[in-house]
């Protein structure tokens, strides 16, 4: 479909500003602030928080430990071993991630008790 043709002049900011108030009438009633939010730009907050970084590496050293208690020694069953040992390292790091997610929240419950209290 064409674009109806404007005069010169200063007719063009007329057009402008209806133009606008239709787009923002077709905007199913959201706000402004709703519009401008973004998940990617959230997730990718999230992940660069502290906790998150802490973690990561709480997990990851719980399963390099749990990998280091099961060896990795040639033999003939290496294979059904070594994907038990990854089983458990697993195991290990979802456990110590557990009991880290466990002690923060414990941690802001005692603050937000004590901010009530005060």
């Amino acid at each position: 479909m064409a674009k109806k043709a404007s005069p010169k002049g200063g007719a063009k900011s007329g057009n402008r500003s209806s133009s606008r108030s239709v787009a923002r009438a077709n905007s199913g009633g959201r706000s402004d602030k709703q519009r401008s939010f973004d998940a990617g730009e959230a997730f990718v907050k999230l992940l660069q928080s502290p906790l998150v970084a802490e973690l990561v590496a709480v997990a990851a050293t719980a399963a390099l430990a749990s990998l280091a208690e099961h060896g990795f020694a040639g033999g003939a069953s290496r294979g059904k071993r070594a994907g038990k040992a990854v089983k458990e390292a697993g195991k290990a790091a979802a456990a110590a991630v557990g009991r880290r997610l466990g002690t923060e929240i414990d941690e802001i419950r005692k603050a937000a008790k004590a901010g009530a209290e005060a």
